[in-house]
């Protein structure tokens, strides 16, 4: 799991952006369903953070039941095909509006922006 990269911004809290990046990483199958996760200590040594912001977003990721905890063994990835597809779903909707907001500024409406897709393959 050493191809993990995080990459941060000063937008917003850094165990926030570890939460997003994580999730994405998950819902991607970057990090597949069922996975046993990192240590702490090792997943905040691949970003360069404290372990202390690596347990908080992973705390987080857990009241998301995107991870789980197994008492002796670690952390793993959920294998709930309902909690993963809600989140690929909150992504597409990001990246969706990420999308129409950048064909906005370009002067494509909503409409205009469907036959542009339509025109260029997308289906």
């Amino acid at each position: 799991m050493k191809s993990l990269v995080f990459n941060f911004d000063n937008k917003s809290p850094i165990y926030l952006q570890i939460i997003d990046q994580i999730e994405l990483y998950i819902v991607s199958g970057k990090i597949p369903p069922g996975e046993k996760l990192p240590s702490v200590r090792d997943l905040a040594t691949i970003a360069r953070v404290n372990p202390n912001t690596m347990q908080r977003a992973l705390t987080e990721l857990e009241q998301l039941k995107l991870i789980t905890t197994e008492r002796t063994n670690g952390k793993f990835v959920t294998t709930n095909e309902n909690y993963l597809y809600k989140f690929r779903e909150k992504f597409a909707l990001i990246k969706t509006r990420e999308y129409l907001t950048a064909m906005s500024e370009l002067g494509f409406d909503h409409k205009s922006t469907i036959k542009y897709l339509k025109a260029k393959g997308a289906k």
